[in-house]
């Protein structure tokens, strides 16, 4: 029987974007990706891990983008709300799967595939063990997901948010154009915004500076990479106060 590594974190948030779920694609949904970060939640939910979630939706539909294009601002922010709420479900559907039991709760009222959000009802489905994934941002236009991850973390009591990215960590530059790249293992949320290190936007960080709560940053593309780093192994960066 594989031994369970043990951890000290409860109640964590993971923090996606929507490209993760691309895979190698250049658009929309790999469900093979989808299942390999599916089976990664499982494995930290066996740890006893409450988990919440958010992911992104720019690999549909990005609101900045479309505005950029001419697109009114709040219709372009209100079709990518939308989205995150495709990509919601369709993780929902591959940890059931995988016979993970899950809630996608929605900012954006529609019934008839999410729950609405209402915190005392979303925070019981973390106590019955049920991972909680949070869609469609805040409901607002103007906010991106990143500041919905940290609102709601914030409001589920979450000790820490996991943002899983293509890399290991957070770096002084990008590590995929420079290979002189510097990785930090510890970094303030004040040296993130005053270097601009574009770890989570401006709001996002300040809201978790604000109730000092520390944002793990980690490669998701690593193997067992979220276990790992919720046992207190492999590579990351914690941005802390």
């Amino acid at each position: 029987m594989t031994e369970i590594p043990q951890t000290t974190f409860k109640r964590v948030l993971l923090k996606i974007s929507g490209e993760a779920l691309m895979g190698d694609q250049g658009y929309g949904l790999h469900p093979p990706t989808v299942e390999r970060i599916a089976r990664e939640v499982r494995s930290v939910q066996e740890m006893g891990v409450e988990i919440c979630m958010v992911i992104g939706g720019g690999n549909i539909f990005r609101g900045l983008a479309g505005s950029a294009q001419g697109m009114e601002r709040t219709t372009a922010d209100y079709m990518g709300m939308l989205a995150t709420v495709m990509n919601a479900l369709a993780m929902q559907s591959a940890l059931e799967e995988q016979g993970v039991y899950t809630r996608v709760i929605s900012a954006i009222r529609m019934d008839e595939v999410a729950e609405p959000y209402i915190r005392r009802r979303a925070v019981r489905h973390l106590e019955k063990k049920r991972v909680c994934i949070f869609a469609a941002g805040t409901g607002n236009p103007y906010f991106t997901t990143d500041t919905a991850a940290t609102l709601r973390a914030n409001e589920m009591n979450c000790e820490a948010i996991f943002k899983g990215t293509k890399v290991d960590g957070i770096y002084d530059k990008d590590p995929v154009k420079h290979d002189d790249a510097v990785r930090y293992d510890r970094v303030s949320y004040d040296e993130v915004l005053q270097k601009n290190l574009k770890v989570m936007d401006a709001s996002a960080i300040a809201l978790a500076r604000d109730n000092n709560l520390p944002i793990i940053v980690f490669s998701l593309d690593e193997p067992g990479g979220f276990r790992g780093i919720l046992a207190g192994q492999g590579t990351s960066t914690t941005v802390h106060g």
